[in-house]
């Protein structure tokens, strides 16, 4: 069988095992419709079926979460963990809780984290999980009580050796401390490395609140120096004002260029000073507000609840919020105002349309497995920290998230060059170096 029949015979085979999950479908399919060139250069791998084998789970958790409310109500959410691939290390990706959550957007995150982190060139494998539990409007003790529900059955089946989640959507450090000390009551173990995103002065990374949007910024930055250009004086726009969001705009500003919008599921907001980053946090950190209360506070803001923050001209696009927020139409007008370069900071929140756009007009584009794989990099230097019993300072660990961010850049380049002589093209490259890192494992440790 050719590489492209084959791919096609894997592709069908997963939509029809995997009936209504969209998402997994699309990500599953945007990868393997890359792979031809790989899969010629080494059939060895169509041989050992590692396609089908990629694209199947190690191993799907779906457990019931029982919890009371402040009411005294007891409330039933869902929790899932998709342990997908072990080849490369332990199972690593985030724990998402959100209303949207199921098992194909589980499955979609977990087997774009299998690549995400190969191209980190740590030693972690590829999972994620999460719950439709929603975090917003519940107090602390509503969400310590789920959080201790939740673990009290995810603790059996993670480990620092095995299966190592962090945060993601609706899990930040407050979630990550709850999930953290019930699995150090029900273990009677203080194993560090069970999580990260964990309080500095616990076991936690110094830049790992900053690292994923540092790092999608750090990426942008790479794209447009092959062209000979820079961040100082551009305009940017931010999908987003969680955490993503909130640094991505940070590291913009410090590199000298200018976030003019960012957004909230409320609506956008556009401040053509550049977005005050001290009220941002303000509005969205500690009051918990939305973006509106931003633009009642600062006279040269405006929000608007129509519409989209693509909308906003500028020289970078940074989509930090959710999958397939970027559509073909805003894809088009960010082509009509003159985008140099896209960065995904979210996991595919660009659809198939909207890449093609880009593709199309010769836009710098930096797919999500590889633009936003600096989060998932500094959770591996904080379990090496843990690991050591060690410390490091904020200026060690962003230095090694830049020079992280740097080398997946040129693996994607060195690796679209040379299965597609084309440099630019960054989801070829992302897509065919991570597999083929992981192919190699798999082939090495034999048919499991």
């Amino acid at each position: 069988m050719n590489p492209s029949a084959h791919i096609e015979a894997v592709y069908a085979q997963v939509c029809r095992r995997n009936a209504g999950e969209t998402e997994f479908h699309q990500a599953v399919g945007e990868v393997l419709h890359t792979l031809a060139p790989a899969l010629q250069a080494h059939p060895e791998y169509v041989d050992a079926l590692i396609p089908e084998r990629l694209c199947e789970p190690e191993r799907q958790l779906i457990f019931r979460v029982p919890w009371v409310d402040d009411a005294g109500r007891v409330q039933v959410n869902r929790g899932i963990r998709v342990e997908f691939s072990s080849a490369l290390g332990p199972y690593k990706g985030g724990l998402r809780f959100h209303p949207s959550v199921n098992l194909g957007i589980v499955k979609f995150l977990g087997f774009e984290q299998i690549f995400k982190n190969a191209l980190t060139g740590l030693a972690i494998g590829g999972g994620k999980g999460g719950s439709d539990f929603d975090p917003k409007g519940r107090s602390d003790h509503e969400v310590m009580r789920f959080c201790q529900a939740f673990m009290t059955e995810l603790y059996r089946h993670l480990g620092e050796h095995t299966d190592v989640p962090a945060g993601d959507i609706g899990v930040g450090g407050r979630e990550i401390g709850y999930l953290f000390g019930q699995y150090k009551r029900i273990t009677n173990r203080f194993e560090a490395g069970v999580l990260t995103g964990k309080g500095v002065t616990w076991g936690g990374s110094q830049a790992r609140t900053e690292a994923t949007g540092y790092g999608a910024v750090y990426f942008a930055q790479e794209m447009l120096a092959t062209r000979g250009q820079g961040l100082d004086g551009r305009k940017a726009v931010v999908s987003g004002s969680g955490n993503v969001a909130v640094y991505a705009i940070e590291k913009v500003h410090a590199l000298g260029g200018s976030v003019v919008a960012c957004s909230d599921s409320s609506g956008y907001l556009v401040d053509a000073d550049g977005i005050d980053l001290e009220l941002l946090k303000t509005v969205k950190e500690v009051r918990r507000a939305r973006l509106s209360a931003y633009a009642e506070a600062k006279p040269t803001a405006r929000f608007s609840d129509r519409g989209s923050v693509f909308d906003v001209p500028c020289d970078i696009a940074l989509p930090c919020a959710t999958q397939n927020e970027l559509g073909g139409q805003e894809a088009g007008v960010l082509v009509k105002n003159g985008v140099l370069a896209v960065a995904e900071g979210a996991n595919m929140p660009c659809t198939p349309e909207a890449i093609e756009v880009f593709r199309e007009a010769g836009v710098l584009f930096g797919p999500g497995k590889a633009a936003n794989a600096g989060g998932v990099a500094t959770s591996a230097l904080e379990m090496q920290q843990n690991a050591s019993r060690d410390v490091w300072t904020f200026e060690q660990t962003e230095t090694r998230l830049a020079a992280v961010m740097r080398d997946v850049h040129d693996q994607c380049r060195t690796t679209a060059e040379m299965y597609g002589g084309t440099p630019d093209d960054y989801v070829l490259g992302a897509n065919i170096a991570g597999f083929l890192r992981v192919a190699e494992a798999m082939t090495a440790q034999g048919v499991v």
